[in-house]
């Protein structure tokens, strides 16, 4: 039988290409809106990213997360082990604390330039589909890993609980991040709870008053709470990307890796 943590990055993997070839195929039969840059290129240039990011993580937090996990799960310690939870609750709590701190880091990744450095890479991709989800730089991952190492130690949290809620976390990225044609009325009942398509598009947007706003991930109730929630943006005018990057030969993966390392653009 395989270890627990293997079992957990074997689920959150096969979730990972499970939702990237569910998404190609229906964006691909039922887009939103017809690509203005080519996808190939776009394509192998954000799962070079995912592959390359994947394994850079893989080899220098993996085994310390895991361990730290482990640690609390088994030994104790942290703020969730102090009191009594019934599972489901524990669960809950993780996955709302985290995502919390989720919509926060997310935040403080537009307002701090040196975070906005590593975080533009993100919304440099021309377009948004569910390869998006998946195009971020290295420097950015391992701040979040590093985060996210602080939050199992400060909170308790347990193996199963983390891997629930990155999984969820990445399904929901790759949802938000595709570029589905759905139900107007569909992506206005889920956005009571979660976060479609349509709100997530705002955020990718050209305009950067557009692109500071809906930094939600698993839950659209944050960016409502703290006043940076916005739909009133059509969404038929909305163009993807930044200003400063609207070449795409001038978007290879050897230029986003060095993108943070070049002067500073909104």
């Amino acid at each position: 039988m395989l270890p627990e943590s293997t079992l957990i990055a074997l689920i959150r993997t096969l979730t990972f290409w499970a939702g990237l070839v569910l998404f190609f195929v229906i964006e691909t039969v039922h887009a939103y809106r017809v690509p203005t840059v080519p996808r190939g290129k776009r394509w192998v240039t954000n799962l070079s990213l995912a592959v390359l990011n994947g394994y850079l993580l893989r080899l220098i937090f993996s085994a310390v997360t895991v361990a730290t996990a482990y640690q609390v799960t088994y030994g104790g310690g942290g703020l969730l082990n102090m009191i009594e939870l019934p599972g489901w609750a524990r669960l809950l709590a993780v996955v709302m604390i985290m995502d919390l701190v989720t919509y926060y880091w997310h935040w403080l990744n537009h307002v701090i330039p040196f975070f906005w450095r590593f975080h533009r890479v993100h919304h440099s991709d021309l377009n948004m589909d569910v390869s998006t989800a998946s195009r971020f730089h290295i420097g950015e991952l391992a701040m979040s890993s590093l985060i996210k190492l602080s939050l199992i130690v400060v909170l308790g949290i347990d193996l199963v609980s983390l891997a629930v809620f990155e999984t969820l976390l990445l399904a929901c990225a790759q949802f938000h991040h595709s570029s589905l044609r759905i139900s107007p009325a569909f992506e206005r009942a889920f956005l009571w709870i979660g976060v479609p398509p349509s709100m997530h598009r705002i955020h990718h947007s050209v305009v950067i008053a557009e692109r500071n706003a809906n930094y939600g991930t698993i839950v659209s109730w944050w960016d409502k709470l703290f006043g940076t929630f916005r739909y009133d943006v059509p969404q038929e005018r909305i163009v993807i990307g930044m200003g400063a990057y609207r070449a795409p030969e001038k978007l290879s993966l050897w230029q986003l890796l060095l993108m943070p390392f070049r002067k500073p653009v909104r």
